[in-house]
């Protein structure tokens, strides 16, 4: 009932300003909303998700790999000897980082035969 009467209160203020004019001569008035399909992302993680990609913040794997191909592009364009050298030993780290990184995570075999270990270990109780 409380939430029909806010739903109510919500309206009426909405039609007020919708005739006062103040959803008038918005920025982006007119032009289609850029709507991103999240369908794919678990409904308890949308808000997360929404929230660090405005942020522009990355998974450790990705902002490595933006580093790496920022490095690559920079090296087409190092002459000096040993700053190429400074630059191939700095991709090299990231790449050593990025492998590290991709280790530390199970593949679908690995999880899947200890998901069947567990199912066994709690089924047999």
């Amino acid at each position: 009932m409380a939430l029909s009467y806010l739903h109510r209160v919500v309206e009426q203020r909405i039609l007020e300003a919708q005739k006062a004019g103040a959803f008038e001569n918005l920025p982006g008035e007119g032009k289609p909303l850029n709507l991103e399909d999240l369908s794919c992302v678990p409904e308890e993680l949308r808000t997360a998700y929404i929230l660090l990609k405005n942020a522009n913040v990355l998974p450790p794997e990705a902002q490595l790999l933006k580093e790496i191909h920022s490095l690559e592009d920079l090296l087409q364009h190092v002459y000096d000897r040993e700053d190429r050298r400074t630059v191939l030993k700095q991709i090299q780290f990231k790449r050593i980082r990025l492998d590290l990184l991709k280790r530390r995570s199970f593949n679908l075999q690995t999880v899947s035969f200890y998901g069947t270990k567990l199912r066994r270990k709690f089924y047999r109780r």
